[in-house]
């Protein structure tokens, strides 16, 4: 077992390392909202605000909106895109 430094502590469970627009982001888990993924994202140093659309990357190239009050189960697997609400890419 891994230790957590004290600022680190988590108030539900476990960090997990998620992927936020290919870059590496800890949370809190075993769950979180949308807006919660991206406030971690923003405090990782990865580069988008909490206005973008947030998505969840799924299996066999599809994905799925995620809303800042919807609740998403994470893994080590989980993976995420946020772009700006008007990028249409």
């Amino acid at each position: 077992m891994v230790a957590v430094p004290a600022q680190e502590t988590t108030t539900r469970g476990h960090l997990i390392t998620i992927t936020v627009n290919e870059k590496p982001v800890r949370i809190d888990g075993p769950k979180a909202t949308g807006l919660e993924i991206k406030q971690a994202a923003i405090a990782a140093g990865v580069q988008i605000e909490v206005s973008f659309q947030l998505s969840e990357e799924l299996a066999g190239n599809h994905t799925r909106i995620v809303g800042d009050t919807d609740e998403v189960r994470l893994n080590k697997h989980s993976r995420f895109t946020a772009v700006a609400d008007d990028d249409n890419s």
